[in-house]
C-alpha cells in the first residue's frame, strides 16, 4: 500500500511541479505573515510606551514615576513567561496543531494588551509586570506554532521563500510600532492608545486565522487536489505525524541539530543587543538621539524586511537549480546573516560622535543583512525533520532566549559610563565573538537532510509497513522524491 502511493505521487509529480500561481499555500503563508505582524505589535508595544508612561507632560496622561531599575524589570519580565513556554508549546502545537494553539493564543494575549492601561492605574508597576510575564506566555507559542505550520505548508522548492517571508513580520511588525507610535501618543488617546490598538488589532486577525486558518493541506476545504499532492508530495511531514513518539534522545545526540541551536543563539544575542542596546549607545556616544526620530529608529527593520523578500527567492534559485546543495545554501546564507553584521558591530565601534551618518548606514546595514539568516539557521529545522520542526523549534528558541537574556546583564556589568566608547568597544566585540562562533559551529557541525529520526513510528507500526511493503515510509517519501 505504501509503495502503491509512492508511485501515485510519481505519476502526479510532473503536473504538481508545475505549481507557480498562486496558492492555498500562499494565502496561509499571508495569514501567518500577519501573525507574526501583530504578534510583535503585542510583544514591543510596552517598550514604545514605557518612555511616555513615564515621562511628565502637561496633557492630562496618567504619569508613574518609575525608576530605571523598574522599568527594566517590566520589560524584560515579558521574557519570563517567553522562555517558560518554548518547550510546552512545542508539544501542544504537535498534538492539536499550530492553528488552534496560536489562534487562542493570540486571543488572550489581545485581551491581555487591552487590560494594560487598567493594570497600570494608580501606578501598580507590579501588576504590569505579572501582565507582562502572561503577555511572555501566551506569545511564547509563536514561533513553535509558525514552524509547526510551515512544515505542512512550505514545499521545499519554496521553503526559504515562504518561510522568510512570513518570519519577516517580525521586522515589520517592530517597524510599524516604531514608526507609528508617537502619532499615537500624540493623539487623543494618548499612551494607552497603543494598548488599545495593537490588542484590537490582533483580536481580530486571531479570529480571521481560527476561520480560515489550517494545519494542513488535507485540512484546508479550499485547496485543489493538485496544489495539495504538490505540497505533500515536497513537505516531507507525514500525516501520522501528530501521533509519532518525539526522538528527544535523539534531539539531543544529534550534531546538527546542535549547531543549529549554535547558530540561533548566536543570531539572537545579536539581534537583541542591536535591537535594545544600540539606540542608547548612539544616544550617550555619538550624541544622536535616535529615540527622538520614530522613523529613523525603525529604518533599519524596514531595510531588513525588504531584503527578506529579495534574498529568500535567490537562495530557493540556488537550490532548485542545483547550483548549492541545500546545506551549502544554509550555511551560505547564515555566514552572510551573522558575520556581515559582525563587521558591521567592529566598525561601529570605533565611531565618533562627527561620524554619525556613517553609524547610522553600518546600523541599517547589520540589521538589513540579518535577513539572510532567515534562510540558513531559521528554515534549517524543517530541513532536518519535517514531522519534528515545531518542537525542535520550541527547544531551539528556548535555548536561544534563554542564554539571549545575559545580554544586557553583561551590558550592565561592562558599560560604567555610558559616553565611554572603549566599554562599549568591549560589549561590541563580545557580540561580535558571538555572531563568529555560533555560525561557525553551524558551518562545521550543520546540514540540511532529513534526519533518520523523522520517520521514526511505533515498533508495531513500523514492523507492520516493513512486513507489507518490504520497506518504511521513510523509503517511500525517498521514492517520491
Amino acid at each position: 500500500m505504501v509503495f502503491r502511493k509512492s508511485v501515485k505521487v510519481r505519476e502526479t509529480g510532473a503536473e504538481s511541479d508545475k505549481q507557480n500561481a498562486f496558492g492555498i499555500r500562499h494565502m496561509q503563508a499571508l495569514l501567518m505573515f500577519f501573525g507574526m505582524v501583530f504578534g510583535y505589535f503585542l510583544r514591543v508595544n510596552i517598550s514604545a510606551a514605557i518612555v511616555p508612561m513615564t515621562s511628565s507632560r502637561t496633557d492630562g496622561d496618567a504619569y508613574y514615576d518609575w525608576d530605571t531599575s523598574t522599568k527594566s524589570l517590566i520589560l524584560s519580565s515579558f521574557f519570563w513567561g517567553y522562555v517558560v513556554a518554548q518547550v510546552p508549546s512545542g508539544m501542544l502545537a504537535k498534538r492539536f496543531g499550530g492553528k488552534l494553539v496560536l489562534g487562542y493564543a493570540t486571543v488572550l494575549a489581545s485581551v491581555i494588551t487591552i487590560l494594560h492601561p487598567l493594570g497600570a492605574s494608580g501606578g501598580s508597576w507590579q501588576i504590569i509586570c505579572a501582565l507582562r510575564v502572561l503577555i511572555g506566555l501566551t506569545q511564547g507559542v509563536l514561533y513553535p506554532s509558525i514552524h509547526t505550520l510551515l512544515a505542512k505548508w512550505a514545499p521545499r522548492t519554496e521553503r526559504s521563500f515562504l518561510a522568510t517571508s512570513v518570519y519577516s513580520g517580525a521586522q515589520v511588525g517592530s517597524a510599524i510600532i516604531l514608526a507609528t507610535s508617537g502619532f499615537i501618543f500624540d493623539s487623543s488617546m494618548g499612551w494607552p492608545g497603543i494598548f488599545y490598538i495593537s490588542g484590537a488589532i490582533a483580536l481580530a486577525w486571531s479570529i480571521l486565522f481560527l476561520v480560515f486558518g489550517a494545519d494542513a493541506p488535507h485540512n484546508s476545504k479550499m485547496i485543489s487536489k493538485q496544489e495539495r499532492e504538490y505540497i505533500e508530495k515536497l513537505t516531507g511531514s507525514g500525516l501520522e505525524s501528530a501521533s509519532m513518539t518525539v526522538p528527544w534522545k535523539s534531539f539531543f545526540t544529534s550534531a546538527p541539530f546542535y549547531g543549529l541551536i549554535a547558530a540561533q543563539t548566536g543570531f539572537t544575542w545579536g539581534f537583541y543587543t542591536l535591537l535594545t542596546e544600540i539606540p542608547t549607545y548612539m544616544n550617550s556616544v555619538l550624541k544622536l538621539n535616535v529615540a527622538s526620530n520614530a522613523l529613523l529608529s525603525a529604518l533599519p527593520y524596514f531595510v531588513m524586511w525588504l531584503l527578506c523578500l529579495i534574498v529568500s527567492p535567490i537562495s530557493d534559485m540556488l537550490i532548485n537549480k542545483q547550483i548549492l546543495s541545500t546545506t551549502t545554501a544554509r550555511k551560505l546564507f547564515n555566514t552572510i546573516g551573522q558575520w556581515i553584521p559582525m563587521a558591521c558591530l567592529v566598525g561601529m565601534s570605533y565611531m565618533t560622535s562627527d561620524e554619525r551618518v556613517e553609524a547610522i548606514i553600518l546600523l541599517t546595514i547589520g540589521v538589513g543583512f540579518n535577513s539572510a539568516a532567515f534562510c540558513g539557521y531559521l528554515v534549517n529545522h524543517m530541513d532536518l525533520s519535517p514531522n519534528f520542526a515545531g518542537t525542535m523549534m520550541s527547544i531551539s528558541n528556548g535555548v536561544a532566549n534563554f542564554m539571549s537574556l545575559f545580554a544586557p546583564l553583561i551590558v550592565g556589568a561592562i558599560v560604567a559610563d555610558e559616553e565611554d566608547p572603549g566599554e562599549w568597544r568591549i560589549v561590541f566585540f563580545i557580540t561580535a565573538g558571538i555572531y563568529l562562533v555560533g555560525n561557525f559551529l553551524f558551518i562545521v557541525f550543520g546540514q540540511a537532510t532529513v534526519q533518520p529520526w523523522n520517520d521514526l513510528v511505533n515498533s508495531s507500526t513500523r514492523t507492520q509497513t516493513i512486513g507489507t511493503t518490504g520497506q518504511s515510509t521513510a523509503g517511500a517519501i525517498i521514492l517520491a522524491e
